[in-house]
């Protein structure tokens, strides 16, 4: 996984970033929300600037939200300072660090599984803090469904520092990483135009 000083260096650039597809972006959120509970204590790994978490707060009793980046976070508690909701809290962590709040009711996984150093590994490590009977939710980049030049294209960025380290798959070895890991695959999908972006539901059994 691309280290702390990485995403401390985009933190502002990728702040100041336009969602490319808000449509796509809310539908997401609204189907995420569909899964959640006024009662819950939802955990948001690779949470960035908190914009997120921040929508999805009205919808569960607490938020606890973490990321690598400090700087992220920074700009994530600006975010919710004065009048910004008040049952989130963010937390810079490694994501298969423990988590003292632990177990929780709901994981949310956007934009992030395909930056971890090992797949496997990371989701037995979430499957691990929810709760039985909880569920992930997740939106991850599968770069082996992208268009064949994505691959050279962000081998010369890396080179040059400007792109993290990737994890390349497809959409079917995704969700066969979560059954191997011990969920229930429950819904999977896609929203707007972009059909490298797959949308997993994916539930911890009771």
């Amino acid at each position: 996984m691309a280290t702390a000083t990485f995403w401390d260096k985009a933190a502002k650039k990728y702040a100041a970033s336009p969602i490319k597809d808000m449509t796509a972006y809310e539908d997401t959120l609204t189907r995420t929300r569909s899964f959640l509970h006024a009662e819950d204590h939802l955990l948001e790994v690779g949470c960035g600037t908190g914009s997120t978490a921040i929508k999805l707060a009205p919808s569960v009793k607490r938020i606890t939200a973490t990321d690598i980046s400090g700087k992220m976070l920074s700009i994530a508690e600006d975010k919710i300072a004065g009048d910004g909701p008040h049952n989130i809290n963010f937390v810079q962590s490694e994501i298969t660090k423990p988590l003292a709040d632990a177990p929780f009711d709901a994981i949310c996984a956007f934009s992030i599984l395909h930056l971890v150093d090992d797949l496997d590994k990371t989701l037995l490590h979430l499957r691990g803090l929810l709760k039985p009977g909880g569920y992930f939710i997740s939106k991850t980049a599968c770069l082996s469904d992208m268009n064949f030049l994505i691959k050279p294209m962000i081998k010369v960025m890396q080179f040059f520092g400007k792109a993290p380290h990737v994890l390349v798959f497809d959409a079917q070895t995704l969700e066969a990483s979560f059954r191997k890991a011990g969920f229930d695959v429950t819904e999977t999908g896609y929203f707007g135009k972009n059909t490298s972006a797959r949308f997993i539901v994916a539930r911890r059994p009771e």
